[in-house]
């Protein structure tokens, strides 16, 4: 009686667990039992490693399809990073070539610059060659001119101021004008005069008497000569004066060529 309780009793923990059948109830199992019993705790370990199998199976092929996924996304990253590396080459080689256009336009434009420079002072030049030897009388009415004459009224201002060279210098006149040509209603004060004399030797003498007199009238009526430059170099030598001023207080005796 008890063997069949027992027996029943291991039938139901075969059904539920017959992996935890104790050491005990397994040895007092006839041998039938026994037997029957091993082969359902085979059969049933046979169904779990079939379920490990088959989970297993699901979750490598899980990992390989993620893998798979995983190295699909490398792959697009890293043709991702391979355009924007190749974009970033253009970039840098758009780049180096602007900047080799601008090298370019601007060494073009600082030898154009310079060219535009040597004309200007070969034009300057030649015009201050030009007038190297002509002298501006500023402050004469133009009545005077009208019945006199503007070489006339440079022989005059000679004698009233260097009568020690007036008829040396009449002599050397060439050319006499007034500038600019023609009359501004809307100016005020007259023309300046246009003296060319024939060397420039006359035109320093004159202005160095000038400098030296520092007032020159005509007819009493103080009037200035200067050397007719350009506007070029005019400008210059308004630049060169504070120059000049410093180096006089210094007891040196700078000097314009021209």
């Amino acid at each position: 009686m008890r063997r069949q309780r027992n027996t029943q009793q291991m039938k139901e923990q075969g059904k539920n667990a017959p992996d935890q059948t104790n050491e005990e109830e397994i040895g007092s199992l006839p041998e039938k039992e026994f037997r029957v019993m091993i082969v359902k705790i085979i059969q049933n370990l046979g169904n779990r490693m079939e379920k490990i199998q088959e989970t297993f199976n699901k979750d490598l092929e899980e990992l390989k399809s993620k893998q798979a996924m995983m190295n699909n996304t490398i792959s697009e990253i890293k043709n991702s990073l391979e355009g924007i590396n190749s974009r970033i080459n253009e970039g840098e080689e758009w780049i180096s070539a602007m900047e080799d256009k601008i090298v370019e336009i601007t060494s073009t434009e600082q030898n154009k610059e310079k060219r535009m420079k040597r004309i200007e002072d070969s034009l300057r030049d030649l015009l201050d060659n030009i007038k190297h030897t002509n002298i501006r009388i500023i402050g004469v009415p133009e009545e005077e001119e009208e019945r006199k004459g503007s070489e006339k009224i440079f022989e005059e201002i000679t004698v009233e101021n260097f009568p020690n060279m007036g008829k040396e210098i009449g002599n050397q006149v060439q050319e006499e004008q007034r500038i600019p040509y023609r009359i501004n209603p809307r100016r005020n004060t007259p023309r300046h005069i246009l003296i060319k004399l024939s060397k420039l030797k006359y035109k320093q003498k004159i202005l160095k008497a000038a400098r030296e007199k520092q007032q020159i009238t005509h007819k009493g009526i103080p009037i200035r000569l200067t050397a007719c430059l350009s506007a070029e170099t005019l400008q210059a030598r308004r630049e060169w004066q504070d120059i000049f001023k410093v180096m006089q207080g210094k007891n040196l005796q700078p000097r314009v060529l021209y």
